[in-house]
């Protein structure tokens, strides 16, 4: 093949803000989740804590991701305080209840974000995924590589973040997850995993034994 025939590379995107303030000595890749319907069950505007449920098998892929030293950072919408369904009282209560839930089986979630926002209540943000503000500001405060991180969730406006930084995108289908976004997911080049477990090992590069 000549130089003439070469196929064209792929585009890098432009370095956003967030990634031009970190240092590139204390970069490290990072894995941000989404929360209901990827680390817990998706029971629509969670407010009560006792109703945090785990997802089967997330509390084994955040350790995982634990023990191999990236950051795991849950980036969340919650439309249901614009909604006025809860408060950020609420919300913090059930974020609280997901850090004991996965503390006492010997995981943890280094920082959680979440915007609180809903175009038809607040008219529009930044925040809210697909959006990446909320993104920025993880990078920054966590000196995030996120050109070599993971943006992993149920739905594609979870995965999107991943084209604004070159990052890779997994999704991991729940009962919540539309044919339509996992067709658009396959389309734009992003993996597929039955679980979060399966990519925490694809992420890891790691055998990954059938779940019962």
């Amino acid at each position: 093949m000549t130089a003439d025939e070469q196929p064209p590379a792929e585009s890098v995107p432009e370095l956003t803000a967030a990634q031009r303030r970190t240092s590139r000595a204390l970069r490290r890749r990072a894995i941000f989740l989404d929360r209901d319907g990827t680390l817990i069950v998706d029971k629509h505007y969670l407010r009560d804590p006792a109703q945090v449920e785990l997802i089967a098998h997330a509390t084994n892929a955040v350790r995982r991701f634990n023990y191999a030293l990236y950051p795991v950072i849950v980036v969340s919408n919650q439309s249901g305080i614009a909604r006025g369904l809860l408060t950020e009282a609420d919300y913090r209560a059930t974020r609280a209840r997901l850090d004991d839930l996965l503390e006492e089986r010997g995981a943890f979630i280094d920082d959680h974000y979440h915007c609180p926002h809903h175009p038809d209540f607040t008219g529009p943000c930044e925040c809210r995924k697909p959006g990446i503000a909320l993104f920025e500001q993880a990078i920054v405060e966590h000196q995030v590589d996120a050109g070599a991180s993971y943006f992993i969730g149920d739905k594609l406006r979870d995965l999107l973040p991943a084209k604004a930084y070159g990052g890779s995108g997994i999704l991991v289908p729940s009962p919540e997850t539309s044919p339509e976004d996992v067709e658009a997911a396959l389309a734009q080049g992003f993996a597929i995993a039955s679980s979060l477990s399966e990519a925490a090992a694809v992420v890891l590069d790691i055998p990954h034994p059938p779940e019962p």
